[in-house]
């Protein structure tokens, strides 16, 4: 009797096990406050599913996956990683998708005693240091060196430049003080704006926005084109304009 009972209760929940599904998804690391709300929901939406972030800068996500390393979905900070991915045949061109818009800003530490309003205050010896992601890995770097670039500043200042694995290291190093400033998204500094503050919003570069699609390789094809899917729709949305960025 108790072995019946036991495979009965076994059979029962094969569907459950069944249905179980985990997404990996390899996101740009500005996205990660905002994608750890859109799992909840997700995850609450389609029972069974779990969303599994790997979060990094764009061009090492891109490596990992081009190495190997597991993923079904690929959320970059730019377009270029996203092209890079697309011309090795990473990821499947018909599900891209391009679902935020970011701003590049200055930030200095908040209790900073050099005055730093501009690009131009940046050659001012006060300012000795500036933290600037890894411009060949890092989207927001590349933004950063096409704006200083395009204010004939990067020559100038290229000695006095730091350079981080990621945008939440330019980040760190800001609010820490290791940096009189530092070249973030709008969103990043606006999780730390008790430790940063924003001294100029920055123009002279591309467009920021970032696409989203399904790996080539995924195991689970159908929840990535879905999760895709989401993050264009009107939930997500919402999530994302709550964290600061804006429509594509």
């Amino acid at each position: 009797m108790k072995t019946r009972l036991l495979i009965a209760l076994s059979l029962a929940a094969l569907p459950w096990f069944a249905s179980a599904q985990t997404l990996t998804v390899s996101a740009a690391a500005s996205l990660t406050d905002a994608f750890k709300e859109i799992a909840s929901r997700f995850e609450a939406s389609r029972p069974g599913s779990k969303l599994r972030f790997n979060f990094a800068a764009s061009g090492v996500l891109l490596q990992q996956i081009a190495q190997g390393a597991p993923a079904d979905v690929f959320a970059s900070a730019d377009q270029e990683t996203m092209n890079r991915a697309a011309d090795q045949k990473l990821i499947a061109a018909d599900t891209r998708r391009d679902f935020a818009a970011n701003a590049l800003v200055l930030i200095t530490p908040a209790d900073a005693t050099a005055t730093v309003a501009s690009l131009a205050d940046l050659t001012k010896p006060a300012v000795r240091r500036i933290a600037i992601g890894k411009v060949a890995s890092v989207p927001v770097g590349r933004y950063t060196q096409q704006a200083l670039g395009s204010a004939q500043l990067w020559s100038a200042l290229s000695a006095k430049l730091v350079f981080a694995d990621n945008v939440r290291q330019v980040l760190d190093y800001v609010a820490r003080g290791e940096v009189e400033a530092g070249f973030v998204y709008r969103t990043d500094a606006e999780i730390a704006r008790d430790r940063v503050r924003v001294a100029a919003t920055v123009a002279g570069h591309a467009p920021i926005t970032y696409p989203a699609a399904v790996v080539a390789d995924s195991k689970q094809t159908a929840l990535a084109r879905d999760f895709v899917g989401y993050l264009v729709g009107s939930e997500a949305q919402a999530i994302l304009a709550r964290h600061g960025f804006g429509k594509p």
